[in-house]
C-alpha cells in the first residue's frame, strides 16, 4: 500500500512499511524513512507505485485548464477526489484523482485552499482582479526583460534614465526599474554610476560628484528664499583709521580687515576689524534660518555655494573704498611688539583697499622684508605687522604657518554647465610666507583675545580646543595646544561659518552690556555645535574629493604618462605639483618616507575618481617635510 501526503507545501508519496492509528511510517523512492501524521494522507493507493504516482500525474495536471476547472464548478467548498469523479466522469485512478489534485494546487488564484484536500472556487470578482494582477505582472516582467536587454547593450531606457539620481543616491528596491537595473549591474559588473555612464544617463563624471553631494546636503536645492538683506546699521561710531584685507583674488566673502596707527612715544596701535553681520541679522530670524541650515560656505575649485545670500555678503564684506561695519580689536603694542592695552570695539570702518596674494607677494616676501621693501600702498603697515606677528609667534611658541607644507590653488576655465569642456590649471605656493604668517597671527590673537573675553565674562561661546593631540568644537575655555593659546573661539569668519556668526552675536551682546541669544549650556548652541562639526566636516570630505576630480583631469589635460612623487610613509606618495595622496601597492615595502621615486599612471577613474600608478624606479633621496594637521584661522 502507497500513500500521498502533504508535506511543507507540496504533495509527496512513499510506500507504507507501518500503519499505526496517528501516524504512518512511509519509505521514499530514494529509500529515505519518514514518519508521518495520518491527518497529512490524502490518498491511499496500490497502483501505480509511490515513486511513479507524482511522475505520471503531473503532465496530465499541466494539460487542465484552471479557468475551464473553475467553470466546471459549483459555488461551495469541494474535495479533490469529488470533483476527480465529476471532472472524469467515472471512480478516478489515483494517478486521475492526484492530476487534479495538483491542477487545483497550482492555480491558488482560481481556487482558494480551505483544508486538507480542500477546496473553494474564487469569487467572479476576486477572480477577475487577481487575474488583471497577473497579467500586470506578466507585462512588467516582459518590460524588466527589455530594460536589462537595453542596459547590457548599453542603451537607456527612458524609463531608467528619468530615475537617474534615485538610482545613484536613494534606490527605491520595490520598484521594477532598480530591480532592472541591479539586475543589469550585476550581470554586466559594472557599478551604478559606471553603467549609468556608459549609457549616457551621466554626461560627466563632475556632475555626478556635485549632484551626490547636493543630494545629501543640499535636497532642497542651493537656491535661497526671497528674504531681503538686512540695512546698514545707522548709529555705529566712526573708526580713524583707513583699513586693508589681503585676500586671495577669488575671495568675495572679505571677512577681515588691518591697520596700523603709528603712537609717537607709545609705540603704535593695531587694529583688526572683522565684518559684522551680526549686527544685523537677527538670532531666529529668516536670515539666521536661512544661515543654521547651511551652518558653512562650501568651497570646491571653480566654484562654492555661500552660507548666506549674495545680496547679504555684498553688505557686509569688507569691500575695498566702503565703509563697513565691524567688531575691531585695537591692540596698543610698545616698541618691543608686546601688548600693552587691548580694547574690542563695534563702529564703522574705512575699507581703503583689498590687497590680493598674487599683487603682494612679489614685492612682500621672504626675500623683500629682510632685504629692504619698495614703495608700495601699505608697505610699512605691512611691515610692521608681520614684525609683531613675529613677536606673537615667539610668546606662544608655536608657528602659526604650517612651514614647508603647500597650498594649492584651482583654476577652472569653461563652463562648469559643461565640463569635460573646462581646463583646469593648478598652481603650487609655498605656506609660511610672510602674508600667510601676518594674517593667520593676527587671527590667532582676535580668536584667542575675544575667547578669553567672554570666558572671563561667563558668556556662552564655541571654541575650538587642541588637547592630547584631538582637535574638537567644545562650549569649555579649554586649551588649544597645537596653538599655544590657553582658549581659541572661531570668530574672524562670521560671513562663511555660523559657529562665527553664534560667537559674533555673543561677543556684540558682551561689548553692548546686553543678555546674549544663547546663555551657558544652552540646548540649541549644543546643538548648533553638534551640527556644524559633523556639517563643516563633510564640506571639507567633498571639497578634498573634488580637488582630487581636478587633479585627475590635469593628469588626463597634460596626458602624463608618468610622474614624480614622495613617499610619505609605505607605500603611500604625494605626487609632484599636486595636492594628491594615493598608495602604490607595487612600490617595494624597503622605499621608505622621503624617498623620491617615479610612477607610471595606468589608469585614471573619474568617477571613483582614482588614480592608479605603477612603480618605476627611485630618483633621488630627500628628506619630506612632515605632515601635520593644521587649524584654519
Amino acid at each position: 500500500m502507497n500513500a500521498l501526503f502533504e508535506e511543507d507545501g507540496g504533495f509527496k508519496a512513499g510506500s507504507i512499511m507501518a500503519d499505526n492509528d496517528s501516524s504512518l511510517q512511509v519509505e521514499m523512492s530514494t529509500g529515505k524513512r519518514s514518519k508521518i501524521k495520518t491527518a497529512t494522507v490524502l490518498l491511499r493507493f496500490d497502483k501505480p507505485s509511490a515513486g511513479a504516482l507524482l511522475e505520471q500525474a503531473t503532465p496530465l495536471a499541466e494539460e487542465i485548464e484552471p479557468d475551464f476547472l473553475w467553470e466546471c464548478v459549483n459555488d461551495g467548498e469541494f474535495s479533490f477526489l469529488d470533483f476527480a469523479r465529476d471532472y472524469y466522469g467515472h471512480e478516478p485512478a489515483p494517478v486521475e484523482a492526484t492530476a487534479v489534485l495538483l491542477a487545483l494546487h497550482a492555480a491558488p488564484v482560481y481556487f482558494h485552499r480551505k483544508g486538507k484536500g480542500r477546496f473553494r472556487k474564487a469569487p467572479p470578482d476576486i477572480l477577475a482582479a487577481a487575474l488583471a494582477s497577473l497579467e500586470k505582472k506578466r507585462q512588467q516582467a516582459i518590460t524588466t526583460t527589455s530594460w536589462i536587454s537595453d542596459l547590457r547593450a548599453f542603451r537607456l531606457p527612458p524609463e531608467i534614465g528619468a530615475l537617474t539620481d534615485a538610482l545613484l543616491y536613494a534606490p527605491d528596491r520595490n520598484k521594477p526599474e532598480t530591480k532592472a537595473f541591479e539586475t543589469a549591474c550585476s550581470e554586466t559588473g559594472l557599478g551604478a554610476a559606471q553603467l549609468l555612464f556608459k549609457c549616457g544617463a551621466i554626461k560627466s563624471a563632475y556632475h555626478l560628484h556635485y549632484r551626490r553631494f547636493l543630494h545629501e546636503q543640499f535636497p532642497k536645492g542651493t537656491a535661497f528664499p526671497s528674504l531681503e538683506a538686512p540695512k546698514l546699521p545707522a548709529d555705529l561710531p566712526r573708526a580713524d583709521v583707513p583699513a586693508f584685507s589681503i585676500d586671495d583674488a577669488n575671495t568675495t566673502e572679505i571677512d577681515d580687515a588691518l591697520s596700523v596707527v603709528k603712537l609717537p612715544g607709545i609705540g603704535s596701535r593695531i587694529g583688526i576689524h572683522i565684518a559684522a553681520p551680526g549686527l544685523a541679522i537677527e538670532h531666529g530670524s529668516p536670515l539666521d534660518g536661512v544661515a543654521r541650515a547651511r551652518l558653512s560656505t562650501v568651497y570646491m575649485p571653480g566654484n562654492k555655494i555661500t552660507m548666506l545670500p549674495d545680496a547679504v555678503v555684498q553688505n557686509y564684506t569688507l569691500a575695498g573704498g566702503s565703509d563697513c561695519p565691524a567688531v575691531s580689536l585695537y591692540l596698543t603694542v610698545n616698541d618691543a611688539f608686546e601688548v600693552i592695552s587691548q580694547e574690542s570695539r563695534l563702529e564703522m570702518v574705512h575699507i581703503a583697499a583689498n590687497l590680493r596674494h598674487h599683487e603682494i607677494e612679489p614685492v612682500f616676501n621672504a626675500e623683500t622684508v629682510v632685504s629692504g621693501l619698495s614703495e608700495f600702498p601699505f608697505s610699512d603697515e605691512l611691515l610692521h605687522l608681520w614684525h609683531f606677528a613675529n613677536a606673537c609667534e615667539g610668546r606662544r611658541g608655536k608657528p602659526s604657518a604650517m612651514q614647508g607644507n603647500n597650498d594649492y590653488n584651482f583654476a577652472i576655465s569653461g563652463d562648469l554647465a559643461d565640463p569635460d569642456r573646462c581646463t583646469v590649471e593648478i598652481s603650487e605656493r609655498k605656506r609660511g610666507s610672510p602674508l600667510d604668517k601676518l594674517v593667520a597671527e593676527l587671527m590667532i590673537v582676535a580668536n584667542s583675545t575675544w575667547g578669553g573675553l567672554l570666558a572671563e565674562k561667563n558668556i556662552a561661546c564655541l571654541y575650538r580646543a587642541q588637547t592630547q593631540g584631538k582637535v574638537r568644537m567644545t562650549t569649555s575655555p579649554l586649551p588649544h595646544e597645537g596653538l599655544g593659546v590657553a582658549q581659541y573661539a572661531w570668530m574672524t569668519s562670521p560671513l562663511r561659518r555660523y559657529c562665527d556668526l553664534v560667537n559674533q552675536w555673543q561677543l556684540i551682546a558682551c561689548l553692548k552690556g546686553e543678555t546674549p541669544p544663547f546663555a551657558q549650556k544652552s540646548a540649541e548652541l549644543f546643538g548648533a555645535m553638534r551640527d556644524f562639526e559633523t556639517t563643516y566636516a563633510a564640506y571639507a570630505d567633498f571639497q578634498r574629493l573634488m580637488e582630487r576630480y581636478w587633479c585627475l583631469r590635469w593628469l588626463q589635460q597634460n596626458d602624463v604618462g608618468e610622474i614624480d612623487a614622495t613617499v610619505r610613509r609605505e607605500q603611500q606618495v604625494k605626487l609632484d605639483r599636486l595636492p594628491l595622496l594615493l598608495r602604490v601597492p607595487s612600490m617595494p615595502a624597503d622605499v621608505g618616507p622621503g624617498r623620491r621615486v617615479r610612477l607610471a599612471v595606468e589608469a585614471i577613474d573619474l568617477l571613483g575618481p582614482e588614480i592608479s600608478c605603477r612603480y618605476l624606479c627611485v630618483i633621488d633621496e630627500v628628506s619630506a617635510e612632515p605632515i601635520e594637521e593644521e587649524e584654519v584661522q
